[in-house]
Order: C-alpha cells, then sequence, then structure tokens
C-alpha cells in the first residue's frame, strides 16, 4: 500500500509494555462517581498505589496494594513524592499543522482563513508532510499529558492525505479520535472523499489501536445541503462513528453550525456525541438544547483570544463544555495551559461584573477542581465516554505521573492546584496511554523518534520556505467586509515604547 511503503521507519517503533504496572506511594487525584443524592467528585489519596492491567485501571489502593492482588510479572513504578492523575482530553484540534509554526504569530482569524486554513493549503503539503506533522503535532500533544484529541482532521485534500494524516494518528499511540473532513474542495470531490471515507472505514487499520474514526463537517447551518448532511449522517450511523465535530462560531463571523441548525435537521437529540468547537455566541435556545440532548462545546479559550473569536457567553454553559487547542502551531499545544488562561480568563470576567457595580467581590467565582475537571471528566463526557478522563477503577488507563519535587511545585499541599496553578509541562515524568508508556522518565517512548524529528524538519522547512515565498506573503487586505458581510475594523494598537514607535516590530524568520 501507498503508505506502508512511504513511511517504513516507524513499523514496530512503540513500546513494549507489562500486561500489568504498578505505580506505588504517591498521591492519587482520583474520581468518584455521584448518585442520585450526590455529585460526582475528585477524591484524593495519599500514599497509595494504582494497578494497571492490560489498557484499564484495575485498582485504587489507599495504601499500599496486598501483594496477593498484584499479578505476578508486574512492572512496579515508584511515585514516592510524586502526584499521579488522569490524562487531559483536547476536543478540538487540527494536528497536521505543525509545520506553520510560529509563522502565525500575529495573525488573526480573518488571515487564517486566507493563508493556513484548509482550503487556503490544499495542494501545498504532500502525503509525506501531512503524516509527519500530524505525528510530531500529536507528540507535543503527549509530552505534555494530553493523552485523548478529537482531530477535526481537514487535511482530507486526496486520499493519500487523508490516509496520511490517520496512520499518523495510529502510529502515535495516542487516543486519537481522527474526524475525517467532508468539505468543498477545488480538486477533490465529495463523491470522492466518500468514497474515500467509506475505504478507510472498511480497511479499519486502526482497529487494535486507541486510534478511532470520526466524522468532521461545517455545513450544517445555516444554508445547508439537505441531501449532502443526509448522505454523511448515514455513512455516521453505517460505520458506527464513535463522534462527530463541527466548527461552530456564529455573532459577526456567521459561521453558525449552531445547535438550533444541526437540531432543524433532526441529528441532535441522538446517541451520537456532537461536540460544537467554539460556539462563541451561541443562543439561549442553543445552550438550552445542548442540556437537553447532552452535547457539549469545545472551549479553545487561547485560539478565541488569539484570532479574536471571542468567547462572551462560553462562561454560561461550562456545564456542556470541554478544552480544545485547537491551531497548536500559533500558541501553546497543551491543555494545561489552556485550562490556566481559561480559569483565570473567567475568573477575571466574574469578578470585573462585581467590579462594575462598584462592589468588592466577595468570593472567587471559579475553583481549581473546576478546571481540572473541564480538561479531563468534561472531555471524556463530550466523547459520550464515561471511561475518559477519569482516574478510577474500569476506566481507560490514561494517566500522567508529575514530579511533585519540581521547583514549580515544591511545597504543594493540594494536588489539583499544584498542577492546575503551578506545574508546567516539564514537571511531567510519565505519560500512559491504553496502558503503554507514551513518555517516559521525561522522555517519549519512540525508538525511531530522532530520525522522525529529522524527517518533520525536512518537510517544514520545504513547507515554510512555500509559505514565505513573496507571492504567498502578499499582505491580505482585512478592509471592507468579512465573509459574513460584517466590516472589519481594526483594534486599537498596543504602544509599548516611550517615544517614537510602538515596539510592534517585524516578525524574524529568517
Amino acid at each position: 500500500m501507498y503508505l506502508a511503503h512511504l513511511f517504513p521507519l516507524l513499523v514496530a517503533g512503540g513500546p513494549a509494555a507489562a500486561s500489568s504496572v504498578l505505580f506505588h506511594g504517591g498521591t492519587i487525584i482520583g474520581f468518584k462517581a455521584g448518585t442520585d443524592s450526590t455529585p460526582d467528585a475528585l477524591e484524593v489519596i495519599r500514599n497509595g498505589d494504582v494497578l494497571v492491567k492490560d489498557d484499564k485501571i484495575a485498582a485504587i489502593f489507599n495504601g499500599r496494594a496486598p501483594d496477593s492482588q498484584v499479578p505476578r510479572g508486574t512492572e512496579r513504578i515508584n511515585i514516592t513524592d510524586k502526584i499521579i492523575s488522569t490524562g487531559f482530553v483536547d476536543t478540538h484540534k487540527h494536528g497536521w499543522q505543525t509545520a506553520f509554526k510560529t509563522l502565525g504569530s500575529n495573525t488573526t482569524l480573518g488571515e487564517y482563513f486566507s493563508r493556513y486554513g484548509e482550503f487556503a493549503t490544499e495542494g501545498l503539503l504532500t502525503a509525506e508532510d501531512v503524516y509527519y506533522g500530524q505525528l510530531v503535532g500529536i507528540y507535543e500533544a503527549l509530552n505534555s499529558g494530553v493523552t485523548t484529541i478529537l482531530d477535526h482532521a481537514h487535511h482530507t485534500w486526496s486520499n493519500e492525505t487523508s490516509e496520511a494524516g490517520l496512520k499518523a494518528s495510529i502510529d502515535s499511540g495516542g487516543r486519537i479520535f481522527w474526524s475525517y473532513a467532508f468539505h468543498q474542495l477545488e480538486n477533490f470531490t465529495m463523491e470522492e472523499q466518500f468514497a474515500n471515507f467509506k475505504d478507510l472505514a472498511e480497511r479499519a487499520e486502526f482497529k487494535g489501536s486507541p486510534t478511532e474514526l470520526g466524522i468532521a463537517y461545517d455545513g450544517f447551518g445555516p444554508n445547508p445541503n439537505v441531501e449532502e448532511v443526509k448522505t454523511i449522517m448515514e455513512l455516521a450511523k453505517e460505520y458506527k462513528i464513535p463522534v462527530l465535530t463541527t466548527h461552530a462560531l456564529g455573532g459577526p463571523w456567521s459561521y453558525d453550525n449552531s445547535p438550533e441548525n444541526v437540531h432543524s435537521l433532526g441529528y441532535l437529540n441522538t446517541s451520537l456525541p456532537i461536540v460544537f468547537s467554539h460556539a462563541s455566541y451561541i443562543s439561549a435556545t442553543s445552550a438550552t438544547l445542548l442540556r437537553q440532548t447532552n452535547q457539549h462545546i469545545s472551549i479553545t479559550p487561547e485560539s478565541e483570544m488569539h484570532y479574536g473569536h471571542g468567547h462572551p457567553i462560553s462562561h454560561l454553559i461550562q456545564d456542556q463544555a470541554s478544552l480544545g487547542i485547537d491551531t497548536h502551531f500559533t500558541y501553546s499545544g497543551d491543555i494545561l495551559s489552556q485550562s490556566r488562561l481559561w480559569l483565570q480568563a473567567t475568573r477575571r470576567l466574574l469578578h470585573q461584573q462585581v467590579l462594575d457595580r462598584w462592589h468588592v467581590p466577595a468570593a472567587n467565582p471559579f475553583s481549581v477542581n473546576q478546571a481540572f475537571l473541564l480538561a479531563t471528566r468534561n472531555g471524556g463526557l463530550s466523547l459520550h465516554r464515561q471511561d475518559i478522563g477519569i482516574l478510577s477503577p474500569g476506566a481507560k488507563a490514561d494517566l500522567i505521573v508529575w514530579d511533585a519535587t519540581a521547583p514549580s511545585m515544591l511545597g504543594w499541599r493540594d494536588p489539583v492546584a499544584a498542577i492546575i496553578l503551578h506545574a508546567n509541562v516539564g514537571d511531567i515524568q510519565h505519560v500512559v496511554v491504553d496502558g503503554k508508556f507514551r513518555k517516559k522518565d521525561f522522555k517519549l517512548v519512540d525508538k525511531n523518534y530522532e530520525q522522525v524529528k529529522r524527517r518533520f524538519l525536512e518537510t517544514a522547512e520545504r513547507i515554510q520556505e512555500e509559505m514565505l515565498k513573496p507571492e504567498r506573503q502578499v499582505e491580505i487586505p482585512l478592509q471592507g467586509e468579512f465573509l459574513s458581510g460584517y466590516p472589519y475594523e481594526g483594534p486599537m494598537r498596543v504602544d509599548v515604547q516611550r517615544g517614537p514607535g510602538d515596539g510592534y516590530g517585524d516578525t524574524f524568520f529568517g
């Protein structure tokens, strides 16, 4: 097959693993499911043990695990003075875009569509480019403790580029919901995309891995092609896909795909999880529909600040929300940063509402526990998965071990606060996905990683040189009206220098 020939490097590149692992002597951030009368809650155990068997958490012990309950041959990992938690869940990402890193440091959403998006870059990337961009993008996530990703894979410009992104997801070892994007392209028709999707679904090369095949589609409204939508939803049903994701914005962006749009077509109130990425301007009616049908939005804090999407009402629907990263080539690629940004931005917003009435805030409106749940448990719930985003017996063995003696965390008492407010990616010692180490002793587990880095840098150099050619660097005039019909307006530009100039400066691309 095409990809087996193109990417022979990574065959058997993943880690071998014992069928059982015991993490002993650490502080555990567990999860206790609620009852009819009590809510779900985090549960902290000091000096406890976590037993992993195959791909699941077999047991949690409040103290030392009895030898009789630990299988012979179990690998034992000492986590004394460390914190063990569930892995982070990212419910919105475009993994293939890694090669654009730092090119969009000062971009806006209007420019993104014309320079970096799925339509602007059609024909620019080869299958090899997609493969290594996707793989390295996922490795960045795994290194930072993100164990589950809902990937809106809009690199589906051809059979080859589509398969490349899926194969990279499988080879990464991450838990990737790789969601095939159906979109109107110049050189790859919808009919060809449908055939390609069916081929990938029927070959099912992801079977036996943590990767699953989902669907991404942005054509639900306000003026949908009803027959096209029907075909896509029939594919979702026929192939029993685990999740569908869609970009939703609204407001002056007018990029709706809102819960109301999907509901009007008859597809919102089903067992299929639908994740609405951003959903920055959804209505109160849409929020009610989300609660009634148990569907979710993905808040991408840094993206919505960086590009100018905004998120004026997202704090009002956090009970049906999770966190995502979006375009990791422009800013932080880890959910820890997103949770911290969102926590403090929301605190600031809610405090300011009190201050604007000339009152003094009497309480903190958003806790570190809530931020942790948004980054973990709520991600699993967005996917309708009770076994993802929690550390509990029977859940998937997706884990992070934090070095709690690192300078940033030293002196902690509350492990949740230590992670959400003090830790950094460098404090992550181990990452486990599906019971297998993907990062161990602070290093990614892939015997071919140096070769992967080299091949990625070669493809990134070619892509960046192409992106920086004068004909592609022509200034995109963001004047007149945006695609939605709403007018552009330049915001006040910041001045950080005394005297001449404002310090904005140029980009340094070499």
